[in-house]
């Protein structure tokens, strides 16, 4: 060995090494196969790397699942060869009954999974609907649909064996949600050279080694005998990653003492909430393009609720003819059944019109900060639930000069940098503005947006002697260039990976 030193290794890292000797293996099977946690054989694992015994490679793998929405499909089957069930029995059957007709023939078929089904097969040209009935075209087109089908499930069957599918069916499966996809980083350990040839020339020797000084140790004196492991300083210990806050909600929590420090109350109201107080009460004509499907969440079931009936009247005569305001009103028929339509809110100043009922003339500053909701694309700035920071100030010598400092103030608390202002125009308020911030990547983006509130806002709901500043500011994007952050996603991320080492600057 001419000379060479005698490598001591404990147990667990002689194990390692010699199941890396048949070849390269990654840390997740060597810690399956020595029946221990992968974080344990960390330290372990660094040792021998600092020893020169062992290298380590960091790869980046895209790792399958698939979805609850899979899952389901692999037990049983997919939604259009459950379709296809019904139609070749049946021949045709009406869309709205595909549900309980497959119940009587014995197959489980959900409204969802029959809506899928339906398209699919009708995409493949395997279905025709007409009227409301859907038939079976037959023929080629549908054994080429059921061929296809019968391809992705089995194709989900390898996902959850641990397997994998060919480019284009994963394509598939992912753009149907039936699998997902995360990256994750696996550890590749091999023998070096110098590893290889420690051990072929039998200079690496295992002993039980102690790594804690006890009282037993002493007592017992086994410490005369005994092999201490050497402490190296330089070896870097498991990352312990202790409970902590998500920092979106620390980011949140920080904004609620800060506006409670300038004076305000925090006030509350329900999500589910009637087009009266989400619009109406707010001066927002019941024609207006908000208030269509494609920006408003409307309920199925119930689809109605209750209001005060002199509220209605107030708010009803101000849309009509403006009321006792001076204001002409938006000159139509107003509709008080519309008014009682549930929604889910698109505004939290549905909490600031609840609020200013409720209390009426006086000397009081109030906040919201909760979730809305909106029919959106989601993207890198946009999300169809979010969260929105409302607040109105009630005074009579509350002016528009006071909401613009106000949004200063904000923006110097949270370290927002300079903020820019321009005219704006919103239904509810007059005069109103818009404040802007500068994102570092995103460019300046739209997030104080408020003003003084009409006559016509006020007066319905009980408030005829004092001024009203109101404000809804989008706080999701404000915590976007607090965090550091450039996907608004990433403020709702479950990704425990990104979530240790999102470190965002504290800056307030």
């Amino acid at each position: 060995m001419h000379g060479a030193p005698i490598l001591i290794v404990d147990e667990v890292q002689m194990r390692l090494i010699e199941l890396c000797s048949e070849g390269p293996r990654e840390l997740s099977e060597i810690a399956r196969l020595l029946g221990r946690r992968r974080e344990d054989l960390m330290r372990p694992l660094e040792e021998l790397r600092t020893l020169g015994l062992v290298a380590v490679e960091r790869r980046q793998v895209e790792r399958l699942e698939l979805t609850a929405e899979g899952a389901r499909y692999v037990a049983s089957a997919m939604p259009e060869e459950k379709v296809a069930m019904v139609l070749r029995e049946l021949g045709s059957v009406r869309v709205d009954e595909l549900p309980s007709r497959a119940a009587e023939l014995g197959v489980e078929l959900g409204e969802e999974e029959a809506r899928v089904g339906l398209m699919h097969l009708a995409r493949a040209g395997a279905v025709a609907v007409r009227d409301g009935v859907a038939v079976a075209t037959g023929g080629e087109a549908l054994e080429r649909a059921l061929r296809e089908a019968k391809a992705l499930r089995e194709s989900l069957a390898a996902v959850a064996g641990g397997g994998s599918a060919s480019p284009e069916v994963l394509e598939t499966l992912k753009r149907r949600r039936l699998v997902s996809a995360r990256r994750v980083v696996e550890l590749v350990v091999s023998l070096t050279e110098e590893g290889r040839k420690a051990l072929a020339e039998g200079r690496v020797s295992s002993a039980k080694l102690i790594t804690v000084l006890t009282p037993q140790v002493i007592l017992s004196g086994e410490w005369r005998r005994a092999r201490f492991k050497e402490y190296d300083l330089s070896v870097q210990p498991p990352r312990v990653y202790p409970g902590r806050k998500h920092p979106y909600l620390e980011f949140l929590e920080a904004v609620r003492e800060i506006l409670v420090s300038m004076g305000f109350e925090e006030m509350r109201g329900p999500h589910v909430e009637l087009e009266l107080w989400n619009f109406d009460a707010l001066f927002q004509a019941q024609d207006h393009p908000a208030r269509e499907i494609h920006d408003t969440f409307f309920l199925k079931n119930p689809t109605a609720g209750r209001a005060p009936a002199d509220l209605l009247e107030r708010v009803g005569s101000v849309h009509e003819s403006g009321g006792d305001t001076g204001s002409r009103g938006w000159g139509y028929r107003w509709d008080p059944s519309r008014a009682l339509r549930l929604v889910l809110r698109t505004q939290t100043t549905a909490v600031s019109a609840r609020t200013l009922y409720a209390r009426g003339d006086g000397e009081y500053r109030c906040f919201a900060l909760d979730r809305v909701f909106r029919p959106e694309n989601l993207d890198a700035k946009h999300s169809m639930e979010f969260y929105q920071l409302e607040g109105i100030i009630v005074s009579k010598r509350v002016t528009l000069k006071h909401l613009i400092g106000f949004f200063h103030e904000l923006a110097r608390e949270l370290g927002l940098g300079p903020v820019k202002i321009k005219p704006a125009y919103f239904p509810f308020t007059e005069p109103s503005v818009e404040g802007f911030i500068k994102h570092e990547k995103l460019g300046w983006m739209e997030v104080f947006p408020g003003g003084m509130f009409r006559p016509e806002v006020l007066r319905p709901l009980g408030v005829r002697e004092s001024n009203v500043a109101a404000w809804g500011i989008g706080i999701d994007r404000i915590a976007m260039a607090a965090l550091g952050i450039d996907d608004i996603r990433l403020l709702f991320s479950q990704d425990l990976d990104f979530l240790r080492k999102w470190n965002p600057p504290l800056r307030w």
